[in-house]
């Protein structure tokens, strides 16, 4: 990291605390409402919070057609595909095990970023790569042997987890096209969540129906919570990552993530500890420091 700390470092460490809290709240959100209509009052209340923060800074809104259209793509891919696979992946799995699955992002975004924009990726980062998702691995199929769901459940909720990690990715490397990079990123990601939220919105009330809102104090925290830490925060700092690091080296945050979710999960979820799953958090650690210790491109 040749950066200065607090544009790289300080922007990290919050985007992994906070998305490491982020998946056991979705797992409390899934109940009596669809799961799209949930992600429709997240994006809805986020993109509406990231209007009002674009106008405070004096950013405009305004980001012509070609930016509308490359908004609507991302929310597409961001918060419409990536979230309904995420919510409904947790159906079927622990939110420990999606966030494990989720760790493996680093992977798309690498071979994306090489393919579309050469973004060189060295010996050291290959190596750190490999080590890091060994151990993913190995917390991955304790949580598979662990599970109480049926085999078949845990490979749906593993295709929903990996739908939505390719959908996630798509969207991480397109931060680095061209118009990306011309456009105010908080206005961008502002439209993004609007036009998201309506897809949502549209999707949910064709396949289950109108609105459902949970009138339950934990359910409204959350949505808060995810809308606005959870998305408003964190989203930002996390794509000002991509086009500062690169899309392969930002997706480390999601190396260090699902090792917090899991120790969130113990204290919440009651989750075992084995010699399988302390190795594999090891390896994910040691393999996410080697990978970040190599010199930025």
């Amino acid at each position: 990291m040749t950066d200065s700390k607090g544009g790289i470092i300080l922007p990290f460490i919050l985007v992994t605390l906070i998305w490491s809290s982020t998946w056991i709240v979705i797992r409390d959100q899934l109940g009596s409402v669809p799961a799209s209509w949930s992600v429709c009052y997240r994006f809805l209340l986020a993109g509406v919070a990231m209007a009002i923060f674009a106008k405070a800074r004096g950013v405009s809104l305004n980001i012509g057609g070609k930016g509308l259209v490359f908004a609507g793509l991302l929310g597409v891919a961001q918060f419409v595909l990536n979230f309904n696979f995420v919510y409904r992946a947790e159906h079927y799995l622990t939110s420990g095990v999606v966030a494990v699955v989720y760790a493996m992002l680093l992977i798309p975004n690498s071979i994306l970023a090489f393919l579309f924009f050469r973004q060189p990726v060295s010996r050291a980062f290959v190596a750190g790569s490999v080590v890091a998702v060994a151990g993913i691995a190995l917390m991955l199929a304790h949580e598979y042997h662990a599970a109480s769901v049926r085999p078949d459940m845990v490979l749906l909720g593993a295709g929903f987890s990996i739908a939505g990690l390719l959908s996630a990715s798509t969207a991480n490397v397109m931060q680095g096209m061209e118009i990306a990079r011309r456009l105010p990123m908080v206005a961008v990601l502002a439209w993004a969540m609007l036009i998201g939220a309506g897809v949502n919105a549209l999707f949910a009330w064709i396949t289950t129906g109108p609105p459902v809102f949970e009138a339950r104090l934990a359910y409204v925290a959350g949505i808060a919570w995810l809308g606005l830490a959870g998305s408003v925060v964190t989203f930002p700092l996390y794509f000002r990552l991509i086009q500062r690091m690169g899309a392969g080296r930002a997706a480390y945050t999601s190396v260090l993530i699902p090792v917090l979710a899991m120790l969130i999960s113990t204290l919440a979820e009651g989750y075992r500890w084995t010699a399988l799953a302390i190795t594999g958090a090891l390896l994910a650690i040691i393999g996410m420091v080697v990978a970040l210790r190599t010199k930025q491109a």
